[in-house]
């Protein structure tokens, strides 16, 4: 049996945490996932109850349905991807390696919800849980720029901001935050987005399966983050997804 007595999240001593747990259902509005998380996971700070509550959660998503589990999934995704440890260097993979293994295929299961298919942002979110759970580095925290549409990145020959945006406002890289007002006048400059062909490794991993589960406008999104840019500040091209990795790695 876990001690949460002499475990500790954001706010002090774990001893809330199971009553907590117990209390949450599928609901993603519920006031209690915020307080959960914002014990075990504040602003993407873990800490040793964290770790503790990945079996709890693990439960959970089992006992629940594939398109009910999102909440649990999503908080232990969140826990296992957070490299931000001030207190501890422990690893998940390694001290919760049973509960990784079936995580993933919980995850899995998730995945094949028919609801999906209307639904691209949970689709993302779950994908990105997926990777951490693999133990996927960088990707799992920041898949969900595929929902945001941008990414903010620094030119790796100049260090200007260069916002990389594929979406409703269009395919380019900008230095302007406001990209999106109409009024803007900052030079916008068109993005490469990489062949499908010559996608390998993780990106093609991820636009296959993107095709194979009917979502091609995310399959067409990750051919820009896994192109290239032209930095909007010094022509420079560099590749979105190793400055995306230098960023956040």
């Amino acid at each position: 049996m876990t001690d949460w007595s002499r475990l500790h999240h954001a706010y002090g001593t774990a001893e809330d945490v199971p009553g907590l747990l117990d209390a949450v259902g599928p609901d993603a509005q519920e006031s209690g996932w915020d307080k959960l998380w914002s014990r075990l996971c504040h602003q993407g700070t873990v800490y040793s109850a964290s770790y503790a509550a990945l079996p709890p959660l693990t439960e959970m998503a089992r006992q629940w349905s594939a398109a009910d589990r999102r909440m649990p999934l999503y908080l232990a995704g969140s826990i296992v991807a957070s490299t931000d440890q001030p207190y501890g260097d422990e690893d998940p993979q390694v001290t919760y390696a049973s509960q990784m293994s079936d995580l993933v295929q919980l995850t899995e299961e998730a995945l094949q919800d028919p609801g999906l298919a209307d639904d691209p942002t949970n689709y993302v979110d779950l994908l990105g849980t997926l990777l951490s759970f693999e133990g996927v580095e960088i990707w799992g925290e920041q898949l969900d720029g595929l929902n945001d549409e941008e990414y903010e990145v620094p030119c790796p020959s100049c260090s200007a901001e260069n916002f990389i945006v594929f979406g409703k406002y269009g395919f380019f890289s900008t230095t302007d935050s406001m990209y999106m007002e109409p009024s803007t006048t900052a030079r916008q400059v068109p993005l490469r987005p990489q062949a499908p062909a010559a996608l390998d490794g993780l990106a093609e991993r991820l636009y296959s399966r993107a095709l194979a589960d009917d979502h091609p406008d995310i399959a067409r999104k990750l051919t820009y983050v896994f192109g290239d840019a032209q930095c909007a500040e010094c022509d420079a091209v560099f590749s979105v997804e190793e400055a995306i990795v230098a960023r956040w790695g």
